[in-house]
């Protein structure tokens, strides 16, 4: 889902064609966008009515696609980032897309968001303290054990981070 987001949010600023869209799209992760996910991904917004394609001719040169967003696009892209299914909650990159657009969001919005990673970060760091706690800890090599040790410290600081965040939400 988010691959749509990006493509919506760079199109709010104006018409392009798709390799100036793709070089737009700045993602958090490290992986640039691929054509075959931006390629499927402006065909199904086209479809939904959330984008517009018109051909442009170029002087000794293959026309190119422009898409333009529209007002169902605009509110789409809305939807799609003021909501965390628990499906994409565990999404690092899902997650922080949607606190990215929090300016744009209510505040019931930013809360659900947060509530829902909130919720995905707390399960897993109860398995993370079980695999600490259980039978074969103390048994438990003591590479793994840092490992784990050092995921549990990551899933308290996200903890704290969340509880910040929803802090400053929670102001209109």
């Amino acid at each position: 889902m988010s691959i749509e987001v990006y493509v919506l949010s760079v199109l709010r600023r104006g018409s392009v064609h798709g390799y100036e869209l793709r070089a737009q799209i700045r993602r958090p992760s490290i992986a640039p966008v691929s054509n075959n996910s931006l390629y499927p991904a402006l065909t199904r917004l086209e479809r939904s009515g959330a984008v517009t394609k018109t051909v442009e001719q170029q002087e000794g040169r293959p026309a190119r696609n422009v898409y333009t967003i529209t007002q169902s696009g605009r509110s789409h892209l809305l939807e799609l980032v003021s909501s965390l299914p628990p499906e994409l909650a565990r999404d690092d990159e899902e997650f922080l897309l949607r606190v990215s657009f929090f300016d744009e969001l209510p505040v019931s919005a930013r809360l659900n968001v947060l509530q829902a990673r909130r919720q995905v970060t707390e399960q897993a760091l109860a398995h993370v303290q079980g695999l600490l706690a259980g039978p074969l800890a103390s048994g438990t090599p003591s590479w793994r054990r840092r490992a784990q040790e050092q995921l549990v410290e990551r899933l308290n600081s996200e903890l704290n981070w969340i509880e910040e965040l929803r802090i400053e939400a929670e102001r209109p």
